[in-house]
Order: C-alpha cells, then sequence, then structure tokens
C-alpha cells in the first residue's frame, strides 16, 4: 500500500492525521535532522497501522515534507 504523507517536525505532539484513503499528515517532536524526523515518522505510522516499523519504508522525499510512504500490511 503506498500512501502520502506531509511531515510535521518539532511539533508539540505527536499524532497522525488522515486526510483521505492515501494522504496523512504525520506531526512528530523530533527535528528533521540526521534523519530523526523520519524515524519519528516510520515509528508513528507504525503503530497507526499496528505493524513493525521494518513494514514503513520511505519511498520518496526523504529530505523533504512531502514523503511517499510504501506500509506492507502483509504478515
Amino acid at each position: 500500500m503506498k500512501i502520502f504523507v506531509k511531515a510535521k517536525p518539532n511539533s508539540k505532539i505527536e499524532k497522525v492525521e488522515k486526510i483521505d484513503e492515501n494522504n496523512f499528515v504525520v506531526f512528530v517532536k523530533e527535528p528533521p535532522e540526521k534523519g530523526k524526523a523520519n524515524e519519528a515518522i516510520r515509528n508513528a505510522l507504525a503503530v497507526y497501522f499496528k505493524i513493525g516499523s521494518s513494514s514503513v519504508k520511505i519511498i520518496s522525499g526523504y529530505s523533504s515534507r512531502n514523503k511517499t510512504i510504501e506500509i506492507n500490511l502483509k504478515i
């Protein structure tokens, strides 16, 4: 499953908002430095979808706020 994420690093809260079927906004507390925010986004999405963080892969947008992420929901 492929989703599109708008990242909001340096937020006061951590949450995942579903905009529609394939678009999400992810708020994380970590700063966008050295991949910290990307790792936090992967973890937040893993908790949201109730899967392991290894099943969440950033396909594109590693250094951008707009990211394309692949979610592997297969067990």
